[in-house]
């Protein structure tokens, strides 16, 4: 099992989420437990890139449930038509928010969050299980690179829940 990852510090998201990318299918590979592999992956994204909030909320019944996150207290409990969180799962799209603000019925989980992406999980069966979550304290901090580079990562997550015990 890996200890830690390696990417090039001061290199542009571009290149580390190529870098981690691999690195992250390498650690997810051996191991089934989803809770281990998604606590495992927040601790990357958030060592990687230093962002405010990595996390995920995954779907329990009706609504989205907090897993495992890296950052300060977050919301518990999500509706499928609320909050980006919420809209991605329901669009089943990646959703980027420039300004959290700007967002028409974003849930303030913190007030330190200004903008803000979200990825839908797959489950092979063209269901969502989940999305991943990531907030950062400065505006517009998420572009279409992080989106690309986070589909990379969302891959090693989605392959690994379809082998899951």
């Amino acid at each position: 099992m890996a200890e830690s990852i390696q990417f090039t510090t001061g290199a542009d998201r571009a290149r580390i989420y190529a870098e981690l990318a691999p690195q992250v299918e390498a650690l997810l590979a051996g191991e089934t437990d989803l809770v281990a592999n998604l606590a495992n992956v927040a601790a990357v994204l958030k060592e990687a890139f230093g962002f405010f909030w990595v996390g995920f909320y995954m779907k329990k019944g009706d609504e989205l449930v907090l897993g495992p996150f890296q950052g300060p207290l977050a919301c518990t409990r999500i509706a499928f038509d609320s909050g980006v969180c919420g809209h991605a799962y329901s669009t089943r799209e990646t959703v980027i928010v420039p300004n959290v603000d700007e967002f028409p019925g974003h849930i303030a989980c913190s007030s330190a969050s200004k903008s803000e992406i979200v990825i839908p999980l797959f489950d092979g069966n063209g269901g969502v299980f989940g999305v991943l979550d990531l907030d950062s304290d400065k505006l517009d901090d998420f572009s279409d690179i992080d989106a690309e580079g986070l589909s990379l990562i969302v891959r090693s997550v989605e392959t690994a829940y379809a082998k899951r015990s």
